[in-house]
């Protein structure tokens, strides 16, 4: 028996070393597996890509929380001798990156346009880089099993490729467009930001009534009303059926005499105040949509820095803040002060990387369309729209998503999408491939020939190059070769794609599920993933998100390994952790699962203190004692193994934990004791209590890989096999256990 069973389990001395042997084995490598004889050429596959982490800083608990499960998935496939991939990468994170790195040169005294595009994109890179190195190093820490050999990153040449060829594609077929409509524009970040980067927050403001000729109007807004001329009512609402639409009402308004045109549309809420609302097309998605199906004007009140233009009159130049209570003031003056609420409370739009609150803007961008019914691929016969691409794989069962509740989440958010703008106004991500000279365009993966053309300044939505991560990592457009007239997927792309499960924070249902849906049925034809897996966020105790701002009372992952060991984090992450639940994390668990750690260990060595000199019987005689308890752990096998399939590994670990401690550990091992110093049935406890070790080492393996290889490397064994490429203890296609 090893010297280092007789001290207690010292992951920190434990864990670097067995990675580096896990590395160095090339096994995180299919082909390597294949190589080696460990899996066999034409096993079945299992591949997931990493939801790329974004070159913005640390690892967080939710980034640990998701590697944690991932790590769980591909290691069991792969003891199962499936063809194993687990594909890594980063996200460049566009806004998120450009605004750190913005406020570092803040520090310097430093402003972006001072160094100018290129030097600044240096900056950038340089900080991406770094973030990286980082991200890699912690996630190798946390144990991850991820094929570093494949590793991408969004912005990466090949990506670069990838993401210019979607976008000629999708612009040749009419699905990118270049327009004027509403978005939301930040002032703060100056750039357009998507429906989904919005954060909306509740806070107090004051209501305000005003008299608008014979109505009375409500609003939070005082400052955007320059620009109302237009009121709205029902059709239906008999409180105004003396008014006709299209008929003109002169009133006195904040900067004098105005003369407003009565618009009729069933979009108004009768029940809302008094039925009756003026309209601020250039500043309200509501209000734009209302003045394009009656085709009136729309001005602009408030420029993109966030300050009022001269429509505004003596109110020119002021920012928002600053003018809203002088032109409440006016008004007063002028008598159409009705009333305030001071106690209103409303929604407020506000960007999620700036915290700049939101000011919708009508400005000429680039937009997917989301309702284009197109010919493609294997839509020839039948055309249809990405709102209908996206739609159906769900809706037939092609991808099944758990907790399958998020399904009506997911048909909720489709079925009211708007077109997608896919343009921002920053300089670090892809540049959108459009060259224009004079009133001519041109979009191409190259710059076109000859002088006067000048390239787009805008870049692409990070979630556009996000969209295509599942076939871009695995060689897309390349690995499509064309045979016969057809699309035909070679190398890692034929073999790996669709991916098998994609497990990612139910945040991103939005963001990044559906369009990596989108993406890849557009220009594959077929589903990115079979199975979508949600995890919820990672919570302190009294149910608050982990972030670094808690201070002492955040759970920094690197700490807790570092004082506790990688094994128990991870138990306390899946324990309890049902999917598409928030996990509540606390230290007292972890400290809990690095006893279970030590209990493992310790059993270890008795079960090695008194085999030195037995030879393990492949098939035992048991007694009866111990015959029932080979049946019980492989009953165990089999439900577990059943429970893995269904990715409960909330219920797994607890039941291999309890059935470690209570059973094997209180109940066999003591049981075995008895026998061994009575002389009773000593071959059959010495075998059961061997093949039990040898049977939940292999079980535990996904859940605690490092104690669990540790005491795999002192078993005595026919092979000298790492334990992470062992079989796993039950074979569902057979039928059959593997129990040595």
């Amino acid at each position: 028996m090893r010297e280092k069973l007789l001290k207690p389990y010292n992951p920190q001395k434990t864990e670097e070393r067995i990675y580096k042997l896990w590395e160095d084995s090339g096994f995180f490598n299919p082909d390597v597996c294949v190589e080696k004889g460990i899996t066999k050429a034409n096993a079945e596959h299992f591949s997931m890509v990493l939801p790329p982490p974004n070159v913005t800083g640390n690892l967080h608990t939710g980034h640990a929380l998701m590697l944690v499960i991932e790590d769980i998935m591909i290691r069991q496939a792969r003891m199962q001798g499936k063809k194993t991939l687990w594909l890594p990468g980063t996200d460049h994170a566009a806004i998120a990156t450009q605004s750190k790195v913005e406020k570092l040169l803040e520090k310097e005294g430093i402003h972006k346009n001072d160094l100018g595009r290129e030097k600044f994109l240096k900056r950038v890179e340089k900080f991406a880089k770094e973030s990286h190195d980082t991200i890699v190093n912690q996630a190798k820490k946390m144990g991850a099993t991820l094929d570093w050999s494949r590793e991408a990153f969004t912005l990466d040449e090949t990506r670069n490729l990838s993401v210019k060829t979607a976008f000629k594609k999708m612009y040749d077929d009419g699905l990118i467009y270049r327009g004027h409509k509403i978005v939301n524009w930040d002032p703060k970040g100056q750039t357009v930001i998507s429906d989904d980067e919005i954060v909306y927050e509740e806070r107090k403001n004051k209501f305000y009534t005003f008299k608008y000729g014979p109505f009375e109007i409500g609003t939070t807004r005082p400052e955007t009303k320059f620009g109302d001329k237009y009121v709205v009512m029902h059709p239906k609402d008999k409180r105004y059926t003396n008014y006709a639409s299209g008929q003109k009402i002169k009133l006195e308004w904040i900067n004098g005499p105005i003369e407003a045109t009565v618009i009729k549309d069933e979009i108004i809420d009768m029940e809302f105040g008094t039925g009756v609302m003026t309209i601020t097309p250039w500043h309200t998605p509501i209000d734009f949509d209302i003045a394009e199906r009656h085709k009136l004007d729309k001005e602009q009140i408030i420029d993109k820095y966030g300050k009022l233009l001269p429509v505004a009159g003596e109110f020119a130049g002021m920012k928002i803040a600053d003018a809203r209570e002088k032109i409440v003031e006016k008004l007063k003056t002028k008598g159409l002060l009705i009333s305030v609420d001071e106690n209103y409370v409303n929604r407020i739009a506000t960007a999620e990387r700036t915290g700049g609150i939101i000011e919708p803007q009508i400005m000429l961008q680039w937009f997917v369309d989301v309702n284009k019914k197109i010919s493609a691929g294997k839509n020839k016969l039948q055309p249809k729209s990405l709102k209908e691409l996206m739609l159906e794989p769900v809706r037939e069962g092609k991808i099944k998503i758990i907790p399958n509740y998020f399904e009506k989440v997911y048909f909720n958010w489709i079925e009211n999408l708007r077109d997608w703008c896919i343009s921002r106004q920053i300089w670090y991500g892809h540049r959108i491939p459009v060259w224009y000279k004079n009133n001519e365009i041109y979009c191409d993966l190259t710059a076109p020939e000859g002088p006067g053309w000048v390239q787009d300044e805008d870049t692409l939505d990070t979630w556009f190059s996000s969209g295509l991560w599942t076939f871009s990592t695995l060689g897309w457009p390349a690995s499509v070769k064309t045979t016969a007239g057809q699309p035909e997927k070679t190398g890692d792309l034929k073999t790996y794609h669709p991916t098998t499960v994609l497990e990612t924070g139910h945040d991103l249902i939005f963001f990044w599920v559906a369009r990596m849906i989108l993406m890849s049925q557009y220009l594959l034809g077929e589903v990115p993933f079979k199975t979508v897996y949600f995890h919820g966020m990672v919570r302190t105790t009294d149910g608050r998100k982990m972030s670094k701002s808690l201070g002492k009372k955040a759970i920094d992952p690197l700490s807790i390994i570092k004082k506790y060991g990688n094994d128990a984090l991870r138990m306390a992450m899946v324990v309890g952790n049902t999917p598409g639940n928030d996990l509540k994390l606390n230290e007292n668990d972890i400290r809990g699962y690095a006893k279970f750690a030590n209990k493992i260990w310790n059993v270890a060595r008795f079960v090695l203190e008194n085999i030195e000199d037995f030879k393990v019987l492949k098939i035992a005689d048991y007694d009866n004692e111990d015959k029932k308890s080979e049946e019980e752990l492989n009953a165990l096998m089999e439900d577990i193994t059943k429970e893995m399939s269904e990715y409960r590994f909330s219920i797994v670990s607890e039941k291999i934990y309890q059935y470690f401690w209570h059973t094997f550990a209180d109940v066999i091992i003591e049981r075995s004791k008895k026998k061994i110093l009575e002389k009773k049935n000593v071959i059959s406890a010495k075998t059961l209590i061997y093949r039990h070790l040898h049977i939940l080492l292999r079980a535990l393996h996904p859940f605690m890989p490092f104690v669990t290889e540790e005491i795999w490397s002192m078993l005595p064994k026919e092979k000298n096999n790492l334990l992470m490429v062992e079989k796993w203890p039950f074979d569902c296609a057979q039928g059959k256990h593997h129990a040595n």
